[in-house]
Protein backbone atom coordinates (compact mmCIF):
# COMPACT_ATOMS: atom_id res chain seq x y z
CA UNK A 1 0.00 0.00 0.00
CA UNK A 2 1.66 3.45 -1.00
CA UNK A 3 1.39 5.73 2.14
CA UNK A 4 1.39 8.64 -0.50
CA UNK A 5 -1.16 8.02 -2.23
CA UNK A 6 -4.97 9.77 -1.44
CA UNK A 7 -7.00 7.51 -0.55
CA UNK A 8 -10.67 7.03 -1.61
CA UNK A 9 -13.12 4.36 0.04
CA UNK A 10 -16.40 3.52 -1.57
CA UNK A 11 -19.00 1.49 0.79
CA UNK A 12 -21.55 -0.96 -0.62
CA UNK A 13 -23.89 -3.34 0.75
CA UNK A 14 -22.71 -5.97 -2.32
CA UNK A 15 -21.95 -5.75 -6.32
CA UNK A 16 -24.64 -7.88 -6.97
CA UNK A 17 -26.36 -6.67 -10.31
CA UNK A 18 -27.67 -3.22 -9.55
CA UNK A 19 -27.07 -0.20 -11.00
CA UNK A 20 -25.55 1.88 -8.15
CA UNK A 21 -22.99 -1.45 -8.08
CA UNK A 22 -21.90 -0.46 -11.19
CA UNK A 23 -21.43 3.11 -10.44
CA UNK A 24 -19.24 2.57 -7.53
CA UNK A 25 -17.05 0.47 -9.93
CA UNK A 26 -16.81 3.03 -12.75
CA UNK A 27 -16.20 6.00 -9.81
CA UNK A 28 -13.78 3.90 -8.30
CA UNK A 29 -12.22 4.26 -11.83
CA UNK A 30 -12.41 7.97 -11.79
CA UNK A 31 -10.43 8.24 -8.37
CA UNK A 32 -7.62 5.90 -9.75
CA UNK A 33 -7.36 8.10 -12.71
CA UNK A 34 -7.02 10.98 -10.62
CA UNK A 35 -3.88 8.98 -8.94
CA UNK A 36 -6.04 7.75 -6.00
CA UNK A 37 -5.51 4.78 -4.18
CA UNK A 38 -9.29 3.32 -4.27
CA UNK A 39 -10.71 0.61 -1.93
CA UNK A 40 -13.90 -1.05 -2.24
CA UNK A 41 -15.77 -1.97 0.78
CA UNK A 42 -18.66 -4.45 0.92
CA UNK A 43 -20.97 -6.42 3.62
CA UNK A 44 -21.98 -9.33 1.21
CA UNK A 45 -20.06 -11.53 -0.99
CA UNK A 46 -22.16 -11.20 -3.68
CA UNK A 47 -20.61 -10.19 -7.05
CA UNK A 48 -21.88 -9.83 -10.38
CA UNK A 49 -19.65 -7.74 -12.55
CA UNK A 50 -16.17 -8.30 -13.50
CA UNK A 51 -14.13 -6.08 -10.84
CA UNK A 52 -11.97 -3.76 -12.08
CA UNK A 53 -8.40 -4.75 -11.24
CA UNK A 54 -7.21 -0.89 -10.52
CA UNK A 55 -9.49 -1.15 -7.27
CA UNK A 56 -8.94 -2.54 -4.05
CA UNK A 57 -11.91 -4.88 -2.27
CA UNK A 58 -12.77 -5.85 1.28
CA UNK A 59 -15.29 -7.85 2.60
CA UNK A 60 -16.42 -6.93 6.04
CA UNK A 61 -19.51 -9.37 6.58
CA UNK A 62 -22.70 -7.94 8.46
CA UNK A 63 -24.74 -11.32 8.79
CA UNK A 64 -22.80 -12.29 11.85
CA UNK A 65 -24.41 -9.13 13.54
CA UNK A 66 -27.96 -10.01 12.83
CA UNK A 67 -28.08 -12.00 15.62
CA UNK A 68 -27.56 -8.62 17.96
CA UNK A 69 -30.95 -7.35 18.88
CA UNK A 70 -32.17 -3.92 17.92
CA UNK A 71 -31.45 -2.44 14.40
CA UNK A 72 -29.76 0.81 15.84
CA UNK A 73 -27.75 -0.87 18.57
CA UNK A 74 -27.02 -3.46 15.71
CA UNK A 75 -25.77 -0.48 13.51
CA UNK A 76 -23.64 0.88 16.11
CA UNK A 77 -21.87 -2.03 17.25
CA UNK A 78 -21.14 -3.17 13.33
CA UNK A 79 -20.19 0.66 12.43
CA UNK A 80 -17.21 0.47 15.12
CA UNK A 81 -15.85 -2.80 14.05
CA UNK A 82 -16.11 -1.05 10.45
CA UNK A 83 -14.07 2.13 11.77
CA UNK A 84 -11.58 -0.73 13.41
CA UNK A 85 -11.38 -2.71 9.77
CA UNK A 86 -10.72 0.59 7.94
CA UNK A 87 -8.22 2.10 10.08
CA UNK A 88 -5.90 -1.20 10.46
CA UNK A 89 -6.93 -2.59 6.78
CA UNK A 90 -7.10 0.48 4.25
CA UNK A 91 -6.18 3.73 6.68
CA UNK A 92 -6.83 6.59 6.68
CA UNK A 93 -9.21 7.80 3.42
CA UNK A 94 -9.42 11.22 2.03
CA UNK A 95 -12.83 10.47 0.84
CA UNK A 96 -15.55 7.55 2.27
CA UNK A 97 -18.40 7.74 -0.34
CA UNK A 98 -21.22 5.70 1.14
CA UNK A 99 -23.90 4.20 -1.36
CA UNK A 100 -27.43 2.89 -0.48
CA UNK A 101 -29.62 1.65 2.33
CA UNK A 102 -27.74 -0.27 4.72
CA UNK A 103 -24.19 1.39 4.17
CA UNK A 104 -26.13 4.52 4.44
CA UNK A 105 -27.56 3.11 7.72
CA UNK A 106 -23.71 2.18 8.92
CA UNK A 107 -21.92 4.86 8.01
CA UNK A 108 -24.25 7.33 9.75
CA UNK A 109 -22.80 5.57 12.68
CA UNK A 110 -19.20 5.70 12.01
CA UNK A 111 -16.85 7.96 13.70
CA UNK A 112 -14.48 8.62 10.83
CA UNK A 113 -14.09 12.07 8.83
CA UNK A 114 -14.88 12.58 5.62
CA UNK A 115 -17.82 10.68 5.04
CA UNK A 116 -20.62 11.48 2.15
CA UNK A 117 -23.86 9.81 0.92
CA UNK A 118 -24.03 9.40 -2.43
CA UNK A 119 -27.93 9.47 -3.12
CA UNK A 120 -28.50 7.28 -6.00
CA UNK A 121 -32.93 6.96 -5.59
CA UNK A 122 -35.72 9.01 -4.29
CA UNK A 123 -36.17 8.40 -1.03
CA UNK A 124 -39.73 9.60 -0.67
CA UNK A 125 -41.13 6.98 -3.74
CA UNK A 126 -38.68 4.01 -2.29
CA UNK A 127 -39.61 4.34 1.24
CA UNK A 128 -43.14 4.46 -0.18
CA UNK A 129 -44.24 1.01 1.55
CA UNK A 130 -43.42 2.69 4.88
CA UNK A 131 -46.38 5.25 4.27
CA UNK A 132 -48.28 4.03 7.19
CA UNK A 133 -48.70 4.90 10.94
CA UNK A 134 -44.94 4.29 11.14
CA UNK A 135 -44.06 6.96 8.49
CA UNK A 136 -43.22 9.70 10.71
CA UNK A 137 -41.15 7.32 12.40
CA UNK A 138 -39.03 6.45 9.61
CA UNK A 139 -38.63 10.02 8.37
CA UNK A 140 -37.40 10.99 11.50
CA UNK A 141 -34.88 8.25 10.89
CA UNK A 142 -34.21 9.02 7.35
CA UNK A 143 -33.75 12.61 8.64
CA UNK A 144 -31.41 12.30 11.73
CA UNK A 145 -29.00 9.86 9.24
CA UNK A 146 -28.95 12.23 6.13
CA UNK A 147 -28.18 15.27 8.39
CA UNK A 148 -24.79 13.78 9.65
CA UNK A 149 -22.85 14.29 6.71
CA UNK A 150 -23.55 15.89 3.14
CA UNK A 151 -25.19 14.47 0.43
CA UNK A 152 -23.95 13.79 -3.43
CA UNK A 153 -27.66 12.99 -5.59
CA UNK A 154 -27.30 11.75 -8.54
CA UNK A 155 -29.88 13.61 -10.24
CA UNK A 156 -31.52 17.01 -9.82
CA UNK A 157 -35.05 14.88 -9.51
CA UNK A 158 -33.06 13.31 -6.37
CA UNK A 159 -32.13 16.03 -5.18
CA UNK A 160 -35.58 18.23 -5.56
CA UNK A 161 -37.02 14.94 -3.56
CA UNK A 162 -34.72 14.52 -0.93
CA UNK A 163 -35.08 18.00 0.37
CA UNK A 164 -39.06 18.37 -0.29
CA UNK A 165 -39.09 14.93 1.72
CA UNK A 166 -36.70 15.49 4.43
CA UNK A 167 -36.45 19.26 4.64
CA UNK A 168 -32.85 21.36 4.11
CA UNK A 169 -30.95 19.26 6.27
CA UNK A 170 -27.35 19.38 5.11
CA UNK A 171 -25.48 20.55 2.11
CA UNK A 172 -26.43 18.61 -1.25
CA UNK A 173 -25.90 18.84 -4.41
CA UNK A 174 -25.91 16.92 -8.23
CA UNK A 175 -23.32 15.11 -9.72
CA UNK A 176 -24.76 12.59 -12.29
CA UNK A 177 -23.33 8.90 -12.27
CA UNK A 178 -19.82 8.28 -14.63
CA UNK A 179 -20.37 6.57 -17.61
CA UNK A 180 -16.64 4.83 -18.80
CA UNK A 181 -17.54 5.51 -22.54
CA UNK A 182 -14.08 4.07 -23.40
CA UNK A 183 -14.61 0.82 -21.76
CA UNK A 184 -18.72 0.50 -22.85
CA UNK A 185 -17.65 1.05 -26.45
CA UNK A 186 -15.05 -1.63 -26.19
CA UNK A 187 -17.14 -3.99 -24.13
CA UNK A 188 -20.21 -3.14 -27.19
CA UNK A 189 -17.61 -5.01 -29.55
CA UNK A 190 -17.46 -8.63 -27.33
CA UNK A 191 -20.00 -10.35 -29.37
CA UNK A 192 -22.81 -9.94 -31.70
CA UNK A 193 -26.06 -11.12 -30.71
CA UNK A 194 -28.15 -13.85 -32.28
CA UNK A 195 -31.15 -11.28 -33.04
CA UNK A 196 -31.83 -8.65 -35.93
CA UNK A 197 -33.96 -5.69 -36.25
CA UNK A 198 -35.04 -5.57 -32.57
CA UNK A 199 -35.66 -2.69 -30.00
CA UNK A 200 -33.96 -3.52 -26.39
CA UNK A 201 -34.78 -2.50 -22.76
CA UNK A 202 -32.89 -3.63 -19.76
CA UNK A 203 -33.86 -3.27 -16.03
CA UNK A 204 -34.01 -5.89 -13.50
CA UNK A 205 -37.77 -7.50 -12.95
CA UNK A 206 -39.36 -4.83 -10.29
CA UNK A 207 -42.41 -3.35 -10.38
CA UNK A 208 -40.82 -0.18 -10.55
CA UNK A 209 -39.27 -1.08 -13.84
CA UNK A 210 -43.06 -1.36 -15.74
CA UNK A 211 -42.61 -4.15 -17.36
CA UNK A 212 -46.31 -5.15 -18.19
CA UNK A 213 -47.48 -1.24 -19.61
CA UNK A 214 -44.43 -1.98 -21.86
CA UNK A 215 -45.98 -5.36 -22.91
CA UNK A 216 -49.04 -3.72 -23.31
CA UNK A 217 -47.68 -0.95 -25.25
CA UNK A 218 -46.29 -3.31 -27.42
CA UNK A 219 -49.22 -5.15 -28.43
CA UNK A 220 -50.77 -2.46 -29.43
CA UNK A 221 -47.91 -1.84 -32.10
CA UNK A 222 -47.26 -3.63 -35.39
CA UNK A 223 -44.38 -5.30 -33.91
CA UNK A 224 -42.33 -4.81 -36.86
CA UNK A 225 -39.45 -5.06 -34.32
CA UNK A 226 -38.84 -7.76 -31.94
CA UNK A 227 -38.57 -6.69 -28.25
CA UNK A 228 -35.62 -7.99 -26.50
CA UNK A 229 -36.44 -7.84 -22.44
CA UNK A 230 -32.47 -8.42 -20.37
CA UNK A 231 -32.98 -8.48 -16.74
CA UNK A 232 -34.03 -10.94 -13.63
CA UNK A 233 -35.67 -10.41 -10.85
CA UNK A 234 -38.93 -11.62 -8.81
CA UNK A 235 -41.53 -10.55 -11.38
CA UNK A 236 -40.07 -12.92 -13.59
CA UNK A 237 -42.87 -15.04 -13.59
CA UNK A 238 -45.59 -12.65 -14.12
CA UNK A 239 -44.10 -11.16 -17.19
CA UNK A 240 -43.60 -14.29 -18.81
CA UNK A 241 -47.13 -15.24 -18.01
CA UNK A 242 -48.17 -11.88 -19.54
CA UNK A 243 -46.03 -12.67 -22.43
CA UNK A 244 -48.71 -15.44 -23.26
CA UNK A 245 -51.76 -13.91 -22.10
CA UNK A 246 -50.92 -11.27 -24.59
CA UNK A 247 -49.90 -13.74 -27.75
CA UNK A 248 -46.58 -12.20 -27.59
CA UNK A 249 -44.27 -15.47 -28.04
CA UNK A 250 -41.66 -15.17 -30.14
CA UNK A 251 -41.79 -11.07 -30.63
CA UNK A 252 -41.19 -10.42 -26.74
CA UNK A 253 -38.48 -12.44 -25.70
CA UNK A 254 -36.98 -12.58 -22.34
CA UNK A 255 -32.74 -13.00 -22.75
CA UNK A 256 -31.93 -12.78 -19.15
CA UNK A 257 -29.29 -10.80 -16.85
CA UNK A 258 -26.03 -10.38 -18.90
CA UNK A 259 -22.80 -8.48 -17.10
CA UNK A 260 -22.03 -7.35 -20.32
CA UNK A 261 -25.24 -6.22 -22.10
CA UNK A 262 -23.60 -3.75 -24.54
CA UNK A 263 -23.89 -5.79 -27.35
CA UNK A 264 -27.40 -6.18 -27.14
CA UNK A 265 -27.77 -2.46 -26.50
CA UNK A 266 -25.28 -1.40 -29.39
CA UNK A 267 -26.93 -3.54 -32.05
CA UNK A 268 -30.46 -2.57 -31.31
CA UNK A 269 -32.38 -0.30 -33.56
CA UNK A 270 -32.97 1.42 -29.98
CA UNK A 271 -33.55 1.60 -26.72
CA UNK A 272 -36.57 1.99 -24.52
CA UNK A 273 -37.33 2.94 -20.57
CA UNK A 274 -40.86 2.72 -18.97
CA UNK A 275 -39.97 3.08 -15.25
CA UNK A 276 -42.23 4.72 -12.78
CA UNK A 277 -39.13 6.03 -10.52
CA UNK A 278 -35.46 6.21 -11.56
CA UNK A 279 -32.41 8.00 -9.72
CA UNK A 280 -30.18 8.18 -12.66
CA UNK A 281 -30.90 5.48 -15.33
CA UNK A 282 -27.30 4.17 -16.41
CA UNK A 283 -28.56 2.59 -19.42
CA UNK A 284 -30.09 5.55 -20.96
CA UNK A 285 -26.59 7.36 -20.95
CA UNK A 286 -24.89 4.28 -21.36
CA UNK A 287 -26.92 3.31 -24.66
CA UNK A 288 -26.16 7.33 -25.66
CA UNK A 289 -22.15 6.39 -25.38
CA UNK A 290 -22.39 4.39 -27.94
CA UNK A 291 -25.10 5.94 -30.46
CA UNK A 292 -27.94 4.30 -30.11
CA UNK A 293 -31.59 6.38 -30.00
CA UNK A 294 -33.21 6.06 -26.99
CA UNK A 295 -37.01 6.54 -25.54
CA UNK A 296 -38.25 7.13 -22.36
CA UNK A 297 -40.59 7.81 -19.98
CA UNK A 298 -40.26 11.17 -18.65
CA UNK A 299 -39.93 9.64 -14.77
CA UNK A 300 -39.41 12.15 -11.60
CA UNK A 301 -35.68 12.16 -11.63
CA UNK A 302 -33.38 11.29 -15.05
CA UNK A 303 -34.60 10.73 -18.06
CA UNK A 304 -35.75 14.22 -18.67
CA UNK A 305 -31.89 15.59 -17.96
CA UNK A 306 -30.35 13.12 -20.25
CA UNK A 307 -33.12 13.39 -23.23
CA UNK A 308 -34.92 15.68 -25.33
CA UNK A 309 -38.57 16.51 -24.59
CA UNK A 310 -39.22 14.66 -27.64
CA UNK A 311 -37.76 11.00 -26.81
CA UNK A 312 -39.97 11.39 -23.95
CA UNK A 313 -43.06 9.43 -22.61
CA UNK A 314 -45.83 9.93 -20.11
CA UNK A 315 -45.13 7.74 -16.91
CA UNK A 316 -48.03 4.44 -16.48
CA UNK A 317 -48.97 5.66 -19.77
CA UNK A 318 -50.19 2.98 -22.61
CA UNK A 319 -51.26 5.27 -25.13
CA UNK A 320 -48.56 7.27 -25.01
CA UNK A 321 -45.84 4.70 -25.00
CA UNK A 322 -47.58 2.64 -27.77
CA UNK A 323 -47.30 6.17 -29.41
CA UNK A 324 -43.58 7.02 -29.14
CA UNK A 325 -42.96 2.99 -29.63
CA UNK A 326 -44.40 3.45 -32.90
CA UNK A 327 -42.59 6.40 -34.30
CA UNK A 328 -39.22 4.82 -33.39
CA UNK A 329 -39.97 1.71 -34.79
CA UNK A 330 -40.80 3.55 -38.36
CA UNK A 331 -37.46 5.72 -37.54
CA UNK A 332 -35.30 5.38 -35.04
CA UNK A 333 -32.89 8.06 -36.12
CA UNK A 334 -35.24 10.73 -35.35
CA UNK A 335 -34.34 9.65 -31.50
CA UNK A 336 -30.91 9.86 -31.35
CA UNK A 337 -29.20 12.12 -28.71
CA UNK A 338 -25.82 13.47 -27.73
CA UNK A 339 -23.75 12.08 -25.38
CA UNK A 340 -22.36 14.21 -22.29
CA UNK A 341 -18.76 14.15 -21.92
CA UNK A 342 -18.49 15.78 -18.23
CA UNK A 343 -20.12 12.21 -17.53
CA UNK A 344 -16.86 11.02 -17.73
CA UNK A 345 -15.15 8.70 -15.03
CA UNK A 346 -12.69 11.38 -13.76
CA UNK A 347 -14.84 14.14 -14.61
CA UNK A 348 -16.96 13.10 -12.13
CA UNK A 349 -14.54 12.08 -9.54
CA UNK A 350 -13.15 15.80 -9.55
CA UNK A 351 -16.41 17.15 -8.57
CA UNK A 352 -16.97 15.12 -5.93
CA UNK A 353 -13.23 16.32 -4.03
CA UNK A 354 -14.34 19.72 -5.25
CA UNK A 355 -17.78 19.57 -3.30
CA UNK A 356 -16.17 17.78 -0.41
CA UNK A 357 -13.82 20.65 -0.57
CA UNK A 358 -15.75 23.32 -0.18
CA UNK A 359 -17.87 21.54 2.70
CA UNK A 360 -14.69 20.45 4.90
Amino acid sequence: MNQHKKIALLVINCLQGGGAERVVLTLGQGFHELGYEVHVLRFKPLIEYDLNSNLNYHILKFKPYKLIPGSQRRDKIFAHAVDKYILKEIGSPDIILSNLDRADSIMSNSEMPNIMYVIHTTLSLSHQANQTSESHKLKQKLINRYSKHPCICVSKGVQEDLINYLGDITPITTINNPIDKVAIEKMAEAFVPDYQNYIVHIGSFKEAKRHDILLKAYAQTDMSLQLLILGKGKLKREIEALIIELGLEGKAILVGFHDNAFPYVKNASFEILTSNREGFPLVIAEALAIGIPVISTDCQSGPGEMLPAKNLMLTDDIHSIKEKLSQAMKDPNQFKSDFDDSLLPIKVAKKYLEFMDSHK
